[in-house]
């Protein structure tokens, strides 16, 4: 992948995932103190789930854009998008501002995640994807470790609104230097993909319905802030636009798990759900239950995206090519028993630091599972249909982290998380005097049963063998 006819395409997309790798892990750190400063710990959860509520909506209209006009015009436009998000959050006064500038920012992020994926399905062979995919998880690598760091320094002697402020400087290094060898790249076609002209698809419907998903999902969570009797309302009709449009724009047989590119498509919504709504309140359980700094909070997850990169190297290699099931099985299991330890950590007795070292666990799964669904969607799909199933299999990631972010924080929010202190160090610990460890648990039980059930799913995503005769 780094050779003449693809360094510059490699530099490119890997330098736009570096942006968004250290945009994740920076605001990570800084979210706990964000939510504290604006007062706003009760929305905590929304502005995670409030990202993948928008991102719902662009992932779908990337994925006709890119099908009918290339992806480079959506890659564009998501990285500007992004920026602006970061900008709008980090000038809030106030939480509902800060979760607006979520939401800007989930638009670009829609928009670039599925362009990646269709630049490496249009632009490189089918020997070369696994090595771009370990590529995407080593770009994480750097972030992981020095972007814990660097916010939480920076949250702690400058403030939480320099993280969201310096970071749009990142977005203009792959915009302006990358983007003309991507519009070179990009337009080639690999050997072994046959040369054609994208399919126009212009089928409007899906445009609404991924609409309606996403005010779907908006009103459950609207639903889940308010916990009166009178919050059924909203949320029934979140549901009545929700489930239509899921089982409209995701592939036949998604929801009972059919061999193949449904299996491919839900599993890829259950990794993600379960590991990501218990990511979301790692930070938030150390430095409000165990009195840690934001530094160390998010240090704490940096061993997760060391092992992230590892296991997505490993399903890379080419002896594994057959056993991406057995692949995708260990890596929920893994995934399981990091997001279950996890809560040990709310024990005094139990060291934090049993909380990285569970996490280095979760990476790898996630790295092994995550990636090799990505290349098998990939070998799943014609090159015409690349743009369509890459926009499904993203739908189903961040439909899963709202649903299961968003109940997560009902729940947290419904047994007294929203009411965590504002102190940090050990006074939070002392004034917290433990409180409220039944509002984490009950976000990490639950995601950890999803991460098991994911197991069962990954047994279905080899097809049949077609009968001979």
């Amino acid at each position: 992948m780094l050779s003449r006819p693809y360094r510059a395409l490699t530099f490119g997309i890997v330098s736009v995932v570096l942006m968004i790798a250290f945009e994740a892990t920076a605001v990570s750190t800084a979210m706990p103190v964000a939510a504290r400063d604006l007062h706003g710990v009760g929305l905590y959860a929304f502005a995670f789930s409030g990202y993948f509520t928008t991102s719902l909506l662009a992932m779908v209209v990337s994925g006709q854009w890119c099908d009918r006009s290339g992806p480079l015009a959506p890659l564009s436009a998501g990285i500007a998008g992004f920026g602006t998000g970061l900008v709008v959050s980090g000038t809030a006064r106030a939480m509902d501002v800060f979760v607006l500038g979520r939401a800007v920012q989930g638009l670009g992020g829609g928009l670039v995640i599925v362009a990646l994926y269709v630049v490496v399905g249009r632009a490189y062979p089918e020997r070369l994807r696994p090595a771009v995919m370990a590529a995407f998880s080593a770009s994480w690598v750097v972030p992981s470790i020095v972007g814990p760091l660097v916010s939480g320094t920076v949250t702690q002697h400058l403030g939480w609104r320099w993280v969201f402020l310096a970071i749009p400087v990142l977005v203009v290094l792959p915009l302006a230097v990358m983007l003309p060898a991507l519009r070179r790249a990009a337009r080639r076609q690999p050997d072994d993909v046959p040369a054609q002209r994208p399919a126009v698809r212009s089928d409007g419907r899906r445009i609404w319905w991924a609409g309606a998903l996403a005010a779907g999902a908006a009103l459950l969570q609207y639903a889940g802030q308010d916990l009166r009797p009178l919050s059924v309302l909203p949320a029934a009709a979140g549901a009545a636009l929700l489930v239509p449009a899921a089982l409209r724009l995701l592939p036949r047989g998604t929801f009972r798990a059919a061999r193949g590119l449904p299996a491919v498509v839900l599993l890829r919504g259950i990794a993600a759900g379960s590991f990501f709504a218990a990511e979301s309140f790692v930070p938030l359980m150390l430095v409000t239950q165990r009195g840690l700094s934001p530094t160390l909070a998010g240090l704490s997850l940096s061993g997760g995206g060391l092992t992230w990169a590892l296991g997505s190297y490993l399903q890379s290699r080419p002896g594994l090519e057959e056993h991406r099931e057995w692949l995708a099985q260990a890596g929920m299991a893994l995934t399981a028993a990091a997001i279950g330890t996890a809560p040990l950590a709310l024990a005094h007795a139990v060291p934090p630091w049993i909380v990285a070292v569970a996490w280095c666990a979760g990476g790898l799964g996630m790295g092994l599972t995550i990636s090799a669904l990505s290349v098998v969607l990939l070998r799943l799909s014609p090159p015409a249909e690349a743009g369509a199933n890459s926009a499904a299999l993203q739908v189903s990631d961040a439909l899963s982290n709202v649903l299961v972010v968003g109940g997560a924080g009902t729940v947290f929010t419904a047994l007294g998380g929203g009411s965590v202190g504002a102190a940090t160090g050990a006074a939070a610990a002392s004034a917290a005097g433990g409180g409220h460890p039944a509002a984490f648990a009950a976000v990490f039980v639950p995601a950890a049963g999803i991460a098991l059930a994911g197991m069962l799913v990954a047994a279905r995503l080899r097809t049949r063998p077609a009968a001979r005769g």
